[in-house]
């Protein structure tokens, strides 16, 4: 018997973490766990920093203009086809599509990604995460988190005994050649960060800390890599602290190797995170990392100095304080190249694609 399986990926105006992770967990879905498996993906926006085609999975192509048009569209795919799972990531969008499709008779899914304790600011998502609690809770046929601190803190803010809860590792992609391209012996130390320019990922906070660290030494070069609305605000952070000749804002919309096999360490800012893939695609690269320790996703991957440190967020000196101990260890850090790569390896697409699979089975009853 084919499980018939329908992920749904809410508008937005990048391909970015949430589109990637679901367009490469669904082509290995698609891939790995046929006839068991049969994947549809609906997309209701079009991303022109990434086209998706030839896929193994089937997509479903249908811009939406607006809210109307939105729910007009989920429900007619949701009910075009007998689908076993209907997935939605984040919370808003899983309670207005299930409400979008009552009388379907379809099973739903809420695939966390983010952090629900901060994403409840405005009027609007605080009155979607009370009819979770209320009314759409309870009737899902699962919930998958990225982060097992996620999760844990997800049960223990919206109490459901009865649904089954999965955690299901974000695939982590491999790159054709990863490997670093700085010089070993070179004198510069290269930091870099790789997201979306945005409050949540905390790219002020990186210059800030960064323009007190080139105080204290001038060998360092800062690369911020990504995509925004917030760049403008940078650039004009990045000229308010004099730093135009020491750190650069780069674009690389598909591809950030480039921009880490060029630089020494990765920095991550995040004021929250669900999981983090740019910590993850900075270890298979074999770049130490610090990071911020905001709630869920950086603490569950940097289990071992090995890999990384810590620092509290939003502390600026401890950040650079962080940053200046691999500017002294730089030589001494290179020798655990290998380690992060390995370790980060268990989350390649191939080897969590499983994990996903049985927790379809496991919600799909």
């Amino acid at each position: 018997m084919t499980l018939q399986v329908l992920y749904i990926v809410p508008p937005t105006k990048t391909y970015a973490g949430i589109e990637r992770v679901v367009d490469e967990i669904c082509s290995e879905l698609a891939d790995k766990c046929q006839p068991a498996l049969h994947i549809d993906v609906l997309y209701t926006s079009q991303f022109p920093n990434h086209p998706i085609e030839n896929r193994k999975y089937r997509k479903i192509q249908a811009v939406t203009r607006n809210r109307r048009s939105l729910v007009s569209t989920v429900r007619k795919t949701v009910r075009s086809k007998n689908y076993d799972l209907v997935v939605v990531p984040q919370v808003e969008a899983t309670v207005l599509f299930w409400l979008a499709c009552l009388g379907t008779r379809r099973k739903f899914v809420l695939y966390l990604h983010g952090n629900p304790n901060l994403e409840m600011r405005s009027i609007k998502a605080r009155i979607l995460f009370f009819l979770m609690s209320t009314i759409v809770l309870h009737r899902l046929a699962g919930v998958f988190g990225i982060s097992p601190k996620q999760l844990e803190s997800f049960k223990a803010a919206f109490p459901s005994k009865k649904v089954p809860h999965c955690w299901v590792p974000n695939p982590v992609r491999k790159f054709d050649h990863a490997t670093m391209q700085t010089a070993p012996g070179s004198e510069t130390v290269t930091f870099v960060n790789v997201g979306r320019f945005s409050y949540q990922k905390g790219q002020d906070i990186l210059l800030s800390a960064f323009a007190k660290l080139h105080v204290l030494r001038d060998n360092v070069r800062l690369k911020v890599v990504g995509y925004g609305n917030e760049e403008v605000g940078l650039r004009e952070a990045i000229k308010r602290l004099r730093l135009e000749s020491v750190a650069s804002i780069e674009h690389h919309p598909d591809n950030p190797q480039a921009a880490l096999s060029a630089s020494d360490v990765y920095v991550s800012t995040s004021r929250w995170e669900g999981w983090s893939l740019a910590i993850c695609e900075a270890l298979r690269f074999g770049l130490p990392v610090v990071a911020t320790d905001c709630e869920f996703g950086p603490s569950d991957i940097l289990t071992d100095q090995r890999l990384g440190r810590l620092v509290p967020v939003p502390d600026e000196d401890e950040l650079v304080k962080a940053m200046l101990y691999y500017c002294d260890h730089l030589q001494a850090e290179r020798s655990h190249s290998s380690y992060r790569k390995d370790f980060v390896d268990r989350y390649s697409a191939e080897k969590v694609v499983h994990t996903h699979a049985e927790a379809l089975a496991l919600a799909a009853g």
